[in-house]
């Protein structure tokens, strides 16, 4: 599955992993050096994360139920966090990557057909 902004059209991330239950998002990306590029971390339900005991910096994309972007923190460095108490889910991506995505863009999910998207679905439909 990837992960698509609606407004351009392009692919923001090609590799999607989903945590959903409580435990896989405590974990997040902890215990990785490093992210790849072409890949996002979709944490719901999510409205604040933190970089402690990181080790590289990450961009997060916090998301409302139907993917819009309530506020994007770029780069945002280890031992730090970031939050949006109006969001539903938080994106985590590598830092530092131009992606070209705005507030009010609308994310989605391509290429859905997991079960584990159950909690997720107004994300997994193509906007009309």
């Amino acid at each position: 599955m990837r992960l698509v902004n609606a407004r351009t059209g392009t692919t923001v991330a090609g590799t999607v992993e989903v945590a959903l239950t409580r435990s896989v998002r405590r974990r997040g990306l902890l215990g990785r050096d490093a992210l790849d590029l072409s890949t996002a971390l979709i944490l719901a339900p999510c409205a604040a994360v933190h970089t402690i005991f990181m080790r590289f910096p990450i961009d997060v994309v916090f998301v409302d139920r139907r993917g819009g972007i309530r506020r994007i923190v770029r780069n945002l460095q280890p031992w730090r966090m970031a939050a949006s108490l109006r969001a539903y889910a938080a994106v985590e991506m590598a830092g530092g990557v131009d992606r070209d995505l705005i507030p009010g863009d609308r994310l989605y999910l391509a290429g859905t057909g997991a079960s584990d998207l159950t909690a997720l679905p107004e994300m997994t439909e193509r906007p009309s």
